[in-house]
């Protein structure tokens, strides 16, 4: 699964990377956390242009009764997402890029579990897999919720020793396909959700600050002794 990741590098850089025409304003987040708001890519279908918008992780299904079943679905598995009635609508015409530089996993060891953090070899953001939602609050007139899912897959060789599950990291050569809402072709778009290349990763142990939700800085990914 992914349950926590970060979002570092300066807003101007990923901007570039990602072809925004304009520059987000927001600082560093070393400790993203579900039901807080996240930085996603979607496309403006009147002008086809990229834009970020700020929306809550975890997805509410336009058919729920109220928000508090999101917290259970800040991922969705890429072998069910075409079919699961909490995202398949949502796979049609509503995926998204969820923007990162990196994210946390915890490997058991014994009794404890401890935090790692992946990052790319070259220290770039990348995107994920992500769906999207509109929920409207029948009780409030007027009242949206936007929200995202983050996609899995099967760990690669890298992630494997650590846990099973991993976030579906999209090559930049397929972020328009991704996005395009024209695009219904299910199995083009589940070729996309694979493990990424174990080569583009590097991973580290990381202290137990991250633990704790509240924490932020860069104590959260700063490597620590395997001992």
């Amino acid at each position: 699964m992914c349950g926590r990741y970060s979002l570092i590098l300066a807003a101007t850089d990923l901007a570039a990377c990602f072809g925004l025409t304009e520059v987000p304003d927001f600082g560093p987040r070393y400790n993203i956390a579900p039901s807080q708001p996240v930085a996603v890519v979607r496309l403006d279908r009147e002008t086809q242009t990229r834009q970020l918008d700020m929306l809550r992780w975890g997805l509410i299904p336009s058919w729920a009764k109220d928000p508090s079943g999101g917290y259970r679905m800040i991922n969705a598995r890429a072998e069910t997402v075409a079919e699961k009635p909490s995202f398949r609508s949502a796979f049609r015409t509503r995926r998204c890029l969820v923007i990162a530089d990196g994210f946390y996993e915890w490997k058991k060891e014994g009794k404890e579990k401890r935090p790692c953090y992946i990052r790319a070899q070259d220290g770039q953001p990348f995107a994920f897999a992500g769906l999207w939602e509109s929920w409207e609050d029948r009780q409030a007139p007027g009242t949206v919720v936007e929200s995202c899912t983050i996609i899995t897959t099967e760990a690669n060789e890298l992630l494997r020793p650590v846990h099973e599950r991993m976030p579906v990291i999209l090559s930049p050569g397929d972020y328009d396909l991704w996005l395009d809402p024209q695009e219904k072709e299910t199995q083009r778009l589940l070729s996309l959700l694979r493990p990424a290349a174990a080569g583009l990763l590097t991973l580290y142990p990381v202290s137990l600050t991250v633990n704790k939700v509240t924490n932020e800085g860069p104590e959260c990914v700063a490597p620590v002794s395997e001992s």
